[in-house]
């Protein structure tokens, strides 16, 4: 039996492999990426280097570099998923290193954006909204998205959150809700994480809170956001608990620490202090309605929404 040395010297110095072996290396070599960086490297690589590098070069030339023939990540065809090849010299040797292609950057900032958001019972169509997409069709809607750029204009020129967010108010189904999501999405694009609550769902979330001892943690979570957005309040049914112990505390916390607050709501200032003044009892209590009302007003800007129902047909 032939020694396997002997085997692997014959096939080696066979003349088709020669000619397959020579034939591959000229066409890494005339790679255009390649030739680039021989070019740029001209002073440091040597044929020595080429040669025990070829392995590498040959990487390099059978990987995509661009992302025009990709939809998205998941689709890549390279060995690092949503990365490209780039040709470098690391002690002397030729190597690669690997970035993120145009591809995945979109993909990474798109989830960077979107973790900026966290919702608590929010609809899913609140949480794609726009200010660009907003219908200015009245002029307390003019209003509101002036009011809103000029929000978000103070934050990019000073880069501090103005203290004060919007007490929204107005008919049912005129689109509240959506200017929310619409705002969370353009602080989400500056990197300002937003905690979108609709309240009645939250309120009823709390009273379970107590059953598996995660209350403190999930009131703290809701006082101490970055941004605070309460959609809907009024429209819960309010017990004293839940008025003066959640969202009284919460309140409180954001008023002491200068936190923007936004909150939607059916009522206008005086209605929904009315409503604030009944809990379960049925009794009518003023003074705590109006102690939960001083701290909206001192966090808040009253704005009007008016316009058609945005969810008939």
């Amino acid at each position: 039996m032939e020694p396997i040395s002997d085997t692997l010297k014959r096939v080696v110095n066979a003349d088709a492999f020669t000619e397959r072996y020579e034939k591959m290396k000229s066409e890494i070599l005339e790679n255009r990426g390649v030739q680039a960086f021989l070019a740029e490297n001209a002073e440091v690589v040597n044929k020595g280097m080429v040669d025990r590098g070829l392995g590498k070069l040959y990487e390099y030339t059978t990987q995509n570099h661009d992302c025009e023939t990709c939809e998205n990540v998941a689709n890549c065809e390279n060995i690092m998923k949503g990365y490209v090849p780039q040709l470098t010299i690391i002690r002397g040797l030729i190597d690669l290193d690997y970035a993120r292609c145009r591809q995945k950057i979109v993909e990474d900032e798109r989830r960077e954006v979107s973790a900026m958001i966290s919702s608590m019972h929010m609809p899913k169509d609140v949480l794609k909204a726009r200010l660009a997409t907003v219908t200015y069709d009245h002029n307390t809607r003019v209003n509101l998205g002036t009011a809103a750029s000029t929000f978000m204009e103070e934050l990019k020129t000073t880069g501090q959150l103005p203290s004060k967010g919007f007490y929204i108010y107005g008919e049912f189904g005129v689109g509240k809700s959506y200017v929310l999501g619409a705002l969370a999405n353009e602080l989400a694009e500056q990197k300002i994480k937003t905690v979108l609550v609709y309240v009645p769902e939250f309120l009823r979330e709390m009273k379970h809170a107590i059953q598996d001892q995660s209350l403190q943690e999930k009131v703290d979570y809701v006082k101490k956001a970055p941004v605070l957005m309460l959609d809907d309040l009024g429209a819960e049914t309010l017990s004293t608990w839940t008025r003066d112990e959640i969202l009284g505390t919460v309140l409180h916390y954001r008023m002491a620490e200068n936190l923007p607050t936004f909150i939607t709501s059916n009522f206008d200032y005086d209605g929904l202090e009315e409503h604030l003044a009944y809990s379960g009892k049925g009794e009518r209590e003023l003074v705590k309605a109006a102690r939960i009302m001083e701290r909206i007003r001192s966090i808040t800007i009253p704005m009007r929404l008016s316009g058609k129902n945005r969810r008939d047909g």
